[in-house]
């Protein structure tokens, strides 16, 4: 796993728990989630907030797949966002949660609810994937996630369904199934419940 070094602490913290931290006295640093945290809390006055460290964790899908999750809490001054992450050749990519929590509230019914969110979502595949039919949306719904492919001259969307990442044309020959037919196409924040 590619790690870089807290300028706060000194460890060693996983590059998708590094947070750029900017601040007047000591200038813009990489800090961990923990250290980022601390310095959160200092400047907003909250001695009291849960700076939990949480293991990653290993959840089966519906098709007995397991994915193992990685955790990062982040404060955000009036609010704290516990994001879940699935980490392929060492970088976020496949699933991705978050929950947003109360930074005085209980950090492990925060971690019970993201875990319930993330079984929630597992247990339904959007897509199937066949040799004679290729991607196929399973059931007329598809929930997922845009992300950009930015390999490329030009941007170009990419979606993740299923924790697969589908390129923007494979998406299209899968909505040609319903030629005709029409859709209601929703856009919701990470930390919203599809």
């Amino acid at each position: 796993m590619k790690e870089i070094l807290c300028e706060g602490c000194g460890e060693a913290t996983p590059n998708h728990d590094a947070i750029n931290f900017t601040s007047m006295d000591q200038g813009c640093r990489l800090l961990c989630s923990r250290c980022f945290n601390a310095e959160v809390a200092r400047l907003s006055g909250l001695e009291s907030f849960d700076n939990i460290r949480i293991q990653p964790i290993g959840i089966t899908d519906c098709a007995g797949e397991t994915h193992q999750f990685h955790f990062t809490q982040r404060l955000l001054g009036n609010m704290v966002a516990l994001d879940a992450v699935e980490l392929r050749e060492e970088s976020p990519d496949g699933y991705r949660f978050q929950m947003i929590g109360d930074p005085e509230g209980d950090s492990l019914a925060l971690l019970g609810r993201l875990v319930e969110k993330i079984r929630r979502t597992l247990s339904v595949k959007h897509i199937t994937d066949d040799d004679r039919h290729g991607l196929q949306i399973a059931d007329q719904t598809v929930r997922g996630r845009i992300e950009g492919d930015y390999s490329g001259a030009e941007r170009a969307p990419v979606i993740v369904v299923d924790g697969r990442e589908i390129s923007w044309e494979d998406f299209g020959q899968m909505l040609m199934t319903f030629e005709g037919w029409q859709f209601k196409l929703e856009i919701r924040d990470i930390s919203e419940e599809l």
